[in-house]
């Protein structure tokens, strides 16, 4: 009996004793934190995540600034000024004038037409739709550490070699390039949203997410108005060594800095991890059978909150690369703005959108903390003022005529309004599934980024000349397809979490079946097997 007592005592405590033994391993083996208990490392990831989105809008738009100088605009044909009813004068002593006004022959190293022009600029998002859903997947599966760093690395490389694949294969080499870099930086938003499922608490969830979503608007701006700079006083090949050569620098701190998990994280505080994992949703229900979960495919592509999600990220997206990609053609071939004005001028717009989202966002969770309305008309609200807003003041910014300031401040007002959209269905992927963010964050900018494709190739087609009545004709469209796509969202658009995030959930009038957890979990062909 003596015997038996102790072999169970022993077996026992046996798995307490391991588990000790682990803890004690690990302890030792852990290299002290060399960062204080203050320095919250959600913050960290979340300052990080925006210095690699501001790093990947930059990439990304600069040549939108730069091709003002590499080629000449559509009122400047043969290197001379010239002005009509429709279309604003030039200021005095003109761009490419000298001193006295006369006009001087300015040299461009490439001869391309509006049509092509905006081939070039709409071929990025050729190549960033094809990445998304396999981001997502790979972010889900393996974390969204390397994937965003891998992405933005391989943007940065496609960077450099912009100058070069511009001179050697003119308008082909161009395209090119920026469909490899469209490959590159397709995995970023879906890598974002894994992470951003894994580290921020739900009522911190707005702010951190448009924190960190809000990098494009800065990327924006900073592209822009240091291009501009750089345009002025040095080589127009500048701008994409700079750029390029900040994307690798941050890469090289991400590698080191940031991690998938907060559970691995070698770095981070007790106290924040408890937090962590008893108030994140997608650490709360991460197990182990995480990795065997089927990703929901047709509960997930049937969801009308999931189809009104992604059907207003179109709308969100033409608007936004209208003016993203479009907006310095704008200001030189309309407003006749100079290069050295031309950046300061069109990165003002996404200085007032960043500021707004910060405000805005902030707004959002302490709407959300005190419970004031439902998360699901909250959402709504802050869309529907993203959408009508910028649709409404660019298109008045086009009735304007040639007042250049009031044009810029109508422009700014109505970015300012689209900074309602990252408190509103930007981060709405977070509330329908914590589990599968990155699957549908990967859908809805995947879905969205066919408007980065078809808004600069219409805007060539449509505004040739660069005539004032062209581009009416664009901010109509724009504005029209802002609004009508924003329907779908007060119709069918919710904050809440869908019943298919969960593995073991069941639709609403469900009748139960005993092999709808197996299936759940190892697919429908294991279920019978199991049973």
């Amino acid at each position: 009996m003596g015997a038996e007592r102790r072999e169970r005592r022993g077996s026992e405590t046996t798995p307490l004793l391991k588990k000790t033994r682990r803890r004690s391993r690990k302890e030792q083996a852990a290299p002290p934190s060399p960062c204080p208990e203050w320095m919250r490392q959600r913050y960290v990831l979340v300052v990080m995540g925006m210095l690699g989105m501001i790093n990947a809008f930059t990439m990304r738009a600069c040549l939108n600034v730069a091709i003002t100088q590499m080629t000449a605009p559509p009122s400047q044909p043969g290197g001379e000024n010239k002005t009509s009813d429709d279309s604003c004068p030039f200021d005095p002593p003109a761009a490419g004038s000298d001193s006295s006004g006369s006009a001087v022959q300015k040299e461009y190293p490439f001869n391309w037409d509006s049509e092509q022009q905006g081939l070039i600029l709409g071929a990025f998002y050729i190549g960033y739709i094809f990445t998304h859903i396999p981001g997502g997947q790979i972010a889900d599966r393996y974390g969204g550490k390397h994937t965003l760093g891998l992405g933005i690395l391989a943007t940065a490389i496609c960077t450099f070699l912009t100058p070069a694949a511009c001179k050697l294969g003119d308008v082909a080499g161009a395209v090119i390039v920026r469909i490899l870099m469209g490959l590159g930086e397709g995995v970023t938003f879906p890598a974002i949203f894994v992470l951003l499922a894994k580290w921020a608490p739900e009522r911190e969830r707005s702010l951190m997410g448009t924190i960190v979503l809000a990098g494009p608007q800065v990327g924006t701006l900073v592209g822009n108005a240091l291009s501009g700079f750089f345009l002025d006083w040095f080589v127009w090949e500048t701008t994409f060594y700079v750029y390029g050569g900040l994307g690798l620098a941050w890469w090289f701190f991400w590698c080191f800095l940031c991690y998938s998990d907060p559970n691995q994280h070698p770095f981070i505080g007790d106290k924040e991890l408890k937090y962590l994992n008893d108030n994140v949703t997608g650490l709360k229900e991460q197990d182990n059978e995480k990795e065997h979960v089927k990703t929901p495919w047709k509960s997930i592509l049937t969801s009308m909150p999931v189809l009104a999600l992604i059907t207003t990220e179109v709308g969100h997206d033409w608007g936004f690369y209208t003016m993203v990609t479009d907006l310095p053609k704008y200001m030189s071939d309309v407003q006749h703005f100079k290069i050295s004005s031309n950046g300061t001028m069109s990165a003002l717009p996404f200085i007032c959108m960043w500021i707004s989202s910060m405000v805005l966002s902030a707004t959002g969770d302490w709407i959300t903390s005190k419970r004031v309305i439902s998360n699901t008309l909250l959402r709504k609200i802050f869309t529907t003022i993203g959408s009508v807003g910028p649709g409404a003041f660019l298109l008045w910014a086009s009735y304007a005529g040639c007042n250049k300031y009031f044009v810029v401040a109508l422009f700014c007002i109505g970015m300012t309004t689209m900074g309602a959209f990252y408190p509103g269905m930007r981060v709405n992927a977070l509330d329908l599934s914590p589990r599968h963010a990155g699957t549908i964050g990967a859908l809805m900018n995947g879905t969205g980024a066919l408007a980065g494709v078809a808004a600069p190739y219409a805007i060539g087609l449509i505004a040739p000349n660069g005539l004032m009545s062209e581009w009416q004709t664009v901010f109509i469209i724009n504005f029209a397809i802002m609004g009508i796509t924003n329907v779908a969202f007060i119709i069918w658009g919710s904050g809440e979490r869908q019943w298919w995030d969960d593995p073991h959930g069941k639709p609403p009038g469900h009748v139960e079946d005993p092999e709808d957890d197996i299936k759940a979990v190892k697919g429908p062909a294991m279920a019978s097997t199991a049973m």
